[in-house]
């Protein structure tokens, strides 16, 4: 873990969903007859094209370190990236969203099981309050396939960012994005033919648009994720459905109901609140350092300057 604070990562987490709306908005100019498995392997082949600049200087060692882990979350990642495409073709663009933010929800048991992490009541309630505000904006009345697969997306990016944990923290973010989209194009290469359709180049530049504004997203995940625990900072990822419902307005049209203006504030307020406790008890801690060391210099000036005490 790094030295930034819980502030510098929730921030950065908040700009990064922001940004991702976008990404999820080109995806939905596609309507549905899109070839879902071509359209995933040109976003891999974008993304790699935008990240090899970065990474020309990169030796062979650097990109081979944690190999293992980065197939695993390319993999899960790839998996997430079509259920994306049908999700978001197939309900309003801050309903997706809605349901992708069922994540932070998720990352709290799964890292409380495989990173032990220890779960303030604050992190919970703010998580289990946020969920409620997803289950207010969906109303989820029945089950279909449409929110099945984008609670397949939020079980996916929960794992991603969870693994990133596990990965080399000598790799730079663009080493890390452009190893979790090489590592899985031979599997969206294969599930491309697999899917029988004739090649069709139209869609690149959309893919390409949407891979930038998604790199974004990964490499603040990176960030964020590598530099403070996942519980404390998780709730941020709710702050990119304020976002979702304003592109939803302005760019399909999609007007929100007040159900959806209801949610989107117990998933925000939350997390403000969480914001403002934890930094709270982060000058609780300084201050408790402080008086430490203003306690032990005391003594130590008082048995220096002690008579008494034998030298």
């Amino acid at each position: 873990m790094s030295n930034k604070s819980v502030g510098y990562a929730m921030l950065l987490l908040i700009v990064g969903n922001l940004i991702a709306v976008f990404s999820d908005a080109l995806i939905k100019t596609l309507g549905d007859g899109v070839a879902v498995f071509q359209f995933v392997f040109f976003r891999q082949l974008t993304a790699v094209i935008i990240l090899l600049p970065f990474c020309a200087k990169s030796s062979l060692p650097e990109l081979t370190s944690g190999l293992k882990w980065h197939a695993l979350r390319a993999h899960i990642w790839l998996f997430g990236a079509v259920f994306m495409v049908f999700a978001i073709n197939s309900m309003p663009l801050a309903t997706a969203n809605a349901i992708f933010y069922a994540a932070p929800l998720i990352m709290l048991p799964l890292a409380f099981v495989f990173f032990r992490e220890k779960l303030s009541k604050q992190s919970v309630l703010t998580g289990v309050i946020g969920f409620i505000g997803v289950l207010v904006v969906i109303r989820p009345t029945h089950i279909d396939w449409a929110a099945i697969s984008a609670l397949v997306v939020a079980l996916t990016l929960a794992g991603n960012n969870l693994l990133i944990r596990k990965l080399p923290t000598h790799q730079t973010v663009a080493q890390t994005l452009l190893l979790t989209n090489l590592v899985g194009m031979p599997a969206s290469f294969g599930l491309a033919l697999w899917e029988g359709e004739a090649w069709n180049w139209a869609p690149l530049l959309t893919a390409a648009g949407s891979s930038f504004f998604i790199l974004i997203y990964a490499a603040t995940c990176v960030v964020a994720y590598r530099s403070v625990e996942s519980n404390k900072i998780a709730s941020a990822e709710y702050s990119g459905l304020l976002g979702a419902v304003l592109v939803g307005i302005v760019w399909f049209g999609e007007m929100p109901e007040i159900e959806m203006l209801i949610g989107a504030a117990l998933i925000i307020l939350p997390l403000l609140l969480l914001a403002k406790v934890e930094q709270k008890q982060k000058r609780a801690r300084k201050k408790e350092v402080q008086d430490v060391v203003e306690m032990s210099l005391e003594s130590d000036f008082s048995l220096a300057t002690d008579p008494t005490v034998e030298r």
